[in-house]
């Protein structure tokens, strides 16, 4: 039998089928949503895991940078070797004076006060005394390194940069008498030599200076005679050390002069041309001494030359104290910042350290102009208009933090609001009223107005169109 029997069924209408593939499509949808946000969950907890190590990684980072600035300037005040460590000490010392001497103020009067200052009198008179001990040491340790530098600059070839980034290196007929003598005064300073050695030397250095006859030369050799003597006759290197150290002396000085160093000469801080002598020679009133332009520091606010370098840093030693390192790290942060930009903005470079100090105290109090933040190792000096160069009156103190967030702003007004914008500009005219009597400075505002006021006047001409 090939009949088949059919029993009708349900009957379902397009309305009722439709439906069904509907509830079959939104099935489907919810899966395929699910399994979507199933992704998207997955890809922000990635995110957030990535996030949450940087933020443990940067907080290392700022811990063990705190760390290492710490421990580094207990080693400065420890091993103080340069004019920044011994600022340092001075400035510590001063801080620590004043602490006690308000503490005795306040809780002393009469003849127990006048006997705690006596004795704070002769504590501060031991610090002195022990700074200045070690202000020798390192002296003596800066001298050595001065004199080494000297020589390997002396007899370093000449050296210029290609097109392709690599440098060529020559060595002169100067350079060449500058590394052989270099060569002779290391051998000469050079301890524990045998006396075979030493005579050698010795030798080798008469050879060299019998080149020239004068004053210099001759008692040269009359001291390496006379050692050469005395170490035949077997006295002990301890009864030669100040023989020794004038012969160094003295050899130092013929190398030091151009006529039998030639490359010596551009070297020397003293010209050998007198006339170069007259130019920009200043008195200084302090030390009654003439020197030149280098050796006095100017800042923004400066009428008179004044005081040189070495007796304003005698007046800060002995009364004022303060310690600049913390604006001379933030300067040098500042420039390289400038620099890496390359838009040739030039103020930053006119700038000094007092300048900047006065900027940072005076105008912005010292702190984060938005979350108060005190440490200035933690802030920087940015520009305030990303647009302009910097200067006193385009910049706003900021941690790095802040500082980035700070550059991706594009409209600053509303980006902070109109009553910090308005703030920002009051401190700005304050600080243009104040720098603007450096030379430098009136010169970049005076074309700063005239570009202004040329951009004004172009707008400001009627456009016109000629007609067919």
């Amino acid at each position: 039998m090939t009949d088949k029997l059919l029993v009708p069924g349900k009957y379902q209408t397009a309305d009722e089928y439709h439906e069904i593939i509907l509830m079959k499509v939104i099935i489907l949808q919810s899966y395929f949503r699910r399994w979507q946000a199933k992704r998207i969950v997955a890809s922000l907890k990635i995110d957030l895991a990535k996030r949450l190590d940087w933020e443990r990684m940067e907080e290392i980072r700022k811990i063990k940078e705190k760390e290492d600035r710490i421990r580094k300037e207990f080693e400065r005040r420890m091993n103080p070797k340069s004019k920044e460590d011994f600022d340092l000490l001075y400035h510590a010392l001063e801080k620590w004076r004043k602490e006690e001497l308000a503490a005795i103020d306040t809780s002393m009067e009469g003849a127990r006060r006048k006997a705690a200052l006596c004795h704070l009198l002769d504590q501060e008179t031991q610090l002195l005394a022990s700074i200045g001990r070690h202000k020798l040491d390192a002296s003596a340790d800066n001298k050595q390194q001065e004199i080494q530098k000297f020589l390997d600059t002396a007899a370093g070839p000449k050296r210029w940069k290609a097109y392709d980034g690599k440098y060529t290196e020559m060595d002169t007929a100067y350079t060449i008498r500058a590394k052989e003598l270099r060569d002779i005064y290391n051998s000469l300073t050079m301890r524990y030599l045998t006396q075979d050695e030493r005579l050698d030397v010795l030798l080798t250095l008469k050879h060299t200076v019998k080149e020239h006859d004068c004053k210099l030369t001759q008692e040269i050799i009359e001291l390496i005679d006379r050692e050469a003597d005395l170490l035949m006759r077997g006295v002990k290197e301890g009864n030669l050390d100040g023989l020794r150290k004038r012969i160094s002396t003295l050899f130092l000085q013929y190398i030091k002069t151009p006529t039998f160093n030639p490359e010596a000469a551009r070297l020397l801080k003293v010209p050998q041309d007198p006339s170069t002598l007259r130019k920009n020679i200043y008195f200084c009133t302090s030390c009654n001494s003439y020197l030149p332009s280098t050796e006095f520091l100017l800042s923004s606010n400066s009428k008179i030359v004044g005081k040189c370098r070495r007796c304003k840093k005698i007046d800060n030693d002995g009364r004022l104290r303060q310690d600049f390192s913390n604006y001379h790290f933030m300067l040098k942060s500042l420039r390289k910042a400038e620099e890496a930009i390359g838009d040739g903005s030039r103020i930053p470079f006119l700038l000094q350290e007092t300048d900047l100090r006065y900027l940072v105290e005076n105008i912005w109090n010292s702190q984060s102009t938005l979350s108060a933040w005190n440490d200035l190792f933690d802030l920087a000096l940015v520009r305030w208009d990303q647009h302009e160069h910097w200067s006193p009156w385009n910049c706003i103190l900021l941690t790095k933090d802040e500082a980035k967030a700070h550059f991706k702003i594009e409209d600053l007004e509303t980006g902070y609001g109109h009553v910090f914008f308005h703030k920002i500009k009051t401190k700005h005219t304050l600080a243009k009223n104040y720098f603007s009597r450096l030379p430098g400075m009136s010169e970049h505002i005076h074309m700063k107005k005239e570009s202004t006021n040329h951009r004004q006047t172009i707008q400001s001409k009627p456009l016109t169109i000629s007609q067919a």
